[in-house]
């Protein structure tokens, strides 16, 4: 059987077939590089398509003054990755190491052909897509941050990144590798930095900051008017801008954090049709988002939608930085998020022990640790089956007596059968222990009430289902817990619409949905048809 590795390689060389490269050279014009001439830098906008016809290309450090990689793309391949999708600005450095030809094509024009040639959609989304898990794979990343791994910020920074598949290296301020940095690059170590490309210290040692300089937040307040403007990256987002945009709509997704929501949060799903080994949130969302940049939607985050006006033309929708986007209609589609509890010190300890996700990023920092996993749902279960792997030991907190009306019988079973998993019935946190990051909490027995202290590093609180629907206040009908009401509860015509005409919502915001991924994502693609009817009207 070919392994991982093999398999990346076979995908990110896999060529066009003769009438794509035609269809290129229509569109595009001839291109010539000299040997050690640079295609492309760090940051540069991802404008042109360059499809090799002669030479050697490879991947540039250059900080190093070397060639990144081993792997370099010659004739029949094209270069780039998953940015060209996204409109985001290129990732890392390309440079001809040989003389070389590309017919370099217009990035506009390449959307148009893979909208018209499937077959050559197929390919250049499936090579971008291999690319991109290779350098996640490999670690080649020309943005590095430089601070404590306790640190909030780095880790806010390293979370953003991971759950938004951006390679990002992570170094120790007290390293050589960052003494060389602060030497090159002029900064203090004492606080953290991130580093991008060949030397450029962003301003910011934020996820905004980075989003900005990778062209990922997008420039929303051009003037332009989208068919549709969805809000929220979650499942039913992001089906919603997979079908806007196979519709023709135009379309925005507008993400706070990372294209997944809270079920990019969730390190497995084994119940979702179609996938019988499981699927990660993140991937499936994942793909769900490269569907949909295929189709020409586009996604901005981290924005954060504050306030929704009505206006001639349809709507306005502005960011908490004061940008706004319009569009003729709006999907929401926020979800919810798991509840702050009442705990003293928890905001203190929040991304220094205290989580709301439980992926590859958290789960590196409990590595060999006792941990706790408060919840007694899936997302919960599933959680601290993830964390098992890692940590020396998970305890899981549930306030009732069983997990049989809020956990899937087969999980709630693995649970119980797993060595490395105690269930602790009837049990809450009273409180959190520890200096600059946590390192204990206490315990209470609500049937006995005993206390009792255990050493843990980190809490994962996956309880709660608070809506995200504070921007909508005093513009659709919401229901007594905050969820948007919908259909007949407000006498509208069609399932998902709301009180405000043009406005639909769909997935965990909606009162009465079923909280489950398979829904949400049903209810984001049924939309469309709802929202292209309203755009119809006579």
């Amino acid at each position: 059987m070919e392994s991982l590795a093999e398999n990346l390689r076979t995908m990110i060389r896999r060529p066009l077939a003769e009438a794509h490269v035609r269809a290129l050279r229509r569109e595009g014009t001839e291109r010539r590089f000299a040997a050690g001439e640079i295609v492309f830098r760090t940051g540069d906008p991802t404008d042109t398509f360059h499809y090799v016809e002669e030479g050697e290309f490879e991947l540039y450090d250059p900080v190093r003054g070397a060639r990144a990689v081993e792997t370099t793309l010659g004739p029949t391949q094209f270069l780039g990755e998953v940015s060209y999708l996204t409109g985001a600005r290129h990732p890392l450095t390309v440079r001809a190491c040989s003389a070389g030809r590309t017919i370099a094509v217009p990035r506009e024009a390449l959307l148009r052909l893979m909208a018209a040639m499937p077959e050559m959609s197929d390919i250049v989304v499936s090579v971008f897509a291999a690319r991109r898990r290779a350098h996640l794979e490999r670690g080649d990343s020309a943005v590095t941050v430089v601070g404590r791994a306790d640190d909030r910020a780095v880790r806010d920074l390293i979370a953003f990144a991971g759950r938004n598949r951006l390679p990002l290296r992570h170094v120790d301020p007290t390293s050589e590798a960052a003494a060389e940095l602060a030497a090159q690059c002029r900064f203090d170590r004492t606080d953290p930095h991130v580093i991008f490309g060949d030397g450029e210290v962003l301003p910011e040692a934020t996820p905004a900051a980075l989003a900005r300089r990778l062209g990922l937040d997008q420039a929303l307040g051009t003037g332009r008017v989208y068919d549709v403007a969805i809000v929220g990256g979650g499942p039913a987002g992001v089906a919603a801008g997979v079908y806007a945009g196979a519709e023709g709509l135009s379309a925005v997704v507008i993400e706070d954090l990372a294209v997944g929501g809270q079920a990019g949060t969730s390190s497995r799903i084994e119940n979702y049709m179609g996938f019988p080994t499981g699927i990660s949130g993140a991937d499936l969302c994942w793909r769900g988002e490269l569907q949909a940049m295929k189709f020409g939607t586009r996604f901005a985050m981290p924005r954060r939608v504050a306030h929704l006006s009505e206006e001639t033309e349809g709507f306005s929708l502005t960011m908490e930085d004061g940008d706004a986007v319009r569009a003729r209609a709006v999907v929401v589609a926020t979800g919810v998020q798991y509840s702050r509890l009442p705990i003293p010190r928890l905001e203190e300890f929040e991304g220094r022990g205290i989580y709301y996700a439980a992926t590859e990023v958290e789960a590196r920092w409990c590595g060999g640790r006792d941990v706790v996993v408060i919840g007694g749902g899936n997302s919960a279960g599933q959680a601290a089956m993830f964390l098992s792997r890692s940590a020396r030991h998970v305890h899981v907190l549930v306030r009732g007596e069983s997990l049989a009306a809020s956990m899937s019988s087969y999980l709630s079973s693995r649970l119980e059968q797993d060595p490395a998993i105690t269930i602790h019935y009837c049990s809450e946190i009273r409180a959190l222990h520890g200096e600059e990051a946590l390192d204990g909490v206490t315990i209470r027995d609500r049937m006995g009430g005993q206390d009792w202290r255990i050493p843990v590093s980190s809490v994962f609180v996956m309880v709660g289902a608070a809506p995200n629907t504070g921007w909508l206040e005093g513009k659709v009908e919401l229901d007594g817990k905050g969820f948007v009401k919908t259909g007949a509860a407000v006498g509208a015509a069609s399932a998902h619409a709301t009180s405000c005409a043009g406005v639909y919502a769909v997935g965990d915001v909606r009162a009465g949905s079923v909280k489950r991924v398979a829904s949400a994502v049903g209810e984001g693609s049924v939309v469309i048809s709802e929202v292209w009817g309203w755009l119809n009207r006579s």
